[in-house]
Formats: structure tokens, sequence, C-alpha cells
């Protein structure tokens, strides 16, 4: 009697083969459409808006004139770190909905 690799008989092995290939080409998909979907983050009341693709690519940053003061540069630095930090924040919370089984 002869047995496949593992004992598990030939049409077995290759079922797996083939279900774990379709799951990986479900999982590049899935990656392609999050990596070309945008992710929009604004903060301080629409004074500053970021855009980032899903591959975190920056695609736009978008401050209001009445947010520049001079003698307040740090106040507008900490509205686009928080806003770049919030787009981020999305594109993760998607990739776990959307790719649970790699952890992310």
């Amino acid at each position: 009697m002869a047995y496949g690799f593992g004992g598990f008989g030939g049409n077995n092995m290759q079922a797996l083969m083939r279900q774990a290939q379709k799951m990986q080409e479900d999982m590049k998909k899935i990656r392609e459409e999050i990596d070309g979907t945008e992710y929009t983050s604004s903060v301080g009341g629409g004074m500053v808006e970021v855009t980032l693709y899903g591959n975190r690519t920056v695609k736009s940053v978008k401050i209001k004139p009445e947010v520049v003061d001079p003698e307040d540069v740090e106040m507008l630095e900490d509205l686009v770190a928080s806003a770049v930090g919030d787009a981020l924040n999305k594109i993760s919370a998607d990739e776990k909905a959307k790719l649970p089984n790699l952890g992310m």
C-alpha cells in the first residue's frame, strides 16, 4: 500500500496546494486594493488634512492659511503629525479587517 507525503493521499495534497495558492492570490488582490485606496484624516477642525494611499505613500497635505502662524510652528507640526498618525491608524484598521490571517 502506497502513501503520499505525510500520510496524505496525492489528491488531498494537491487540493491543499490549490487551496493555499487561491488563498495567496486572494490576499494579493486585497493587498492591491488596500494599497490603492486613499485614506484621509482631517484634524484641528479641518485646518490640516492629510491623504495617504494604503501603501503609506503620501498623496496630499492641505493646510488652511489661518493655521500658519510663524510664532507657533510647533502647533502646525503637531497638527500634521496627528493627521498622519490618524490616517496610518485607518490603514492599519482596514488591513486588520480585510487581512485577519496576517496578524497585522
